[in-house]
């Protein structure tokens, strides 16, 4: 029998791990073929497969150790779940917006969006 995750569980699974700073952990929420956005100005910059979406989150955690996401909303349209966050850092904090896709309860695309 097959155990189904909807979209909401597999993110919350994802934000979970990442709260934890777990790359291991955050890697096993994503899927094989995941991509990930990330905020760099001007568009972002896109890493796609899990060895170069693991070098983005390595990266991040490393340059921000302290660094903490604060969910303000979240809300699921099928496979999608978009999150409105509150990120906050050493001295001080941005806003934004993830967007994510998920298939078979792994996430396969993070695109993340900042108030600046």
């Amino acid at each position: 029998m097959k155990v189904t995750i909807d979209a909401a569980e597999a993110v919350v699974r994802f934000q979970e791990a990442f709260a934890a700073h777990d790359v291991d952990a955050v890697m096993a929420a994503m899927a094989t073929d995941c991509a990930f956005e990330d905020t760099a100005p001007p568009d972002g910059c896109r890493h796609i497969g899990q060895t170069a979406v693991r070098a983005a989150w390595t990266a991040l955690f490393e340059a921000s150790p302290e660094g903490a996401f604060e969910t303000e909303e979240c809300f699921t349209a099928g496979n999608r779940v978009v999150v409105r966050w509150r990120y906050v850092f050493a001295g001080g904090h941005v806003r934004g917006v993830d967007l994510f896709t998920v298939r078979d309860g792994l996430v396969t695309e993070k695109l993340a969006y900042v108030k600046g």
